[in-house]
């Protein structure tokens, strides 16, 4: 794991530590993760991987997931595939456009730094 050596570490949702959006093409979503700090970045490469996403998102049907890492941002897009039952015009599901798949990656866990997770309860850091 990227150095956590005098840092005490927590178990967050993602969502304490980085933002998502969310587009969508045929059967295929994709999401942008975002850290709130930079020097998240490397905490989320080692964890959040395809096949931790892919895993994830076992439930709707995910048969593939791609990274693509943005580290100059810094940020992360998910490509997933065969997640939207179909895709718009095909699906039953409630969320045709998968906007809301962006507030399903966020919920996953990761373990961070407490200095990088925000706390609302006290503002940002």
């Amino acid at each position: 794991m990227a150095d956590t050596k005098n840092r005490r570490v927590l178990r967050v949702p993602l969502h304490e530590v980085a933002h998502g959006r969310t587009g969508d093409k045929g059967n295929r979503v994709n999401i942008s993760l975002i850290p709130y700090h930079d020097e998240a970045f490397p905490y989320l490469r080692e964890q959040v991987t395809e096949a931790a996403v892919k895993q994830h998102f076992a439930h709707k049907g995910a048969s593939a997931v791609t990274r693509y890492e943005l580290p100059t941002f810094p940020a992360f897009n998910f490509v997933i595939d065969d997640v939207l039952e179909g895709g718009v015009n095909g699906a039953l599901n409630l969320d045709t456009h998968g906007k809301s798949f962006a507030f399903h990656l966020l919920a996953m866990e990761v373990d961070m730094p407490e200095d990088l997770v925000l706390h609302p309860e006290k503002g940002a850091r």
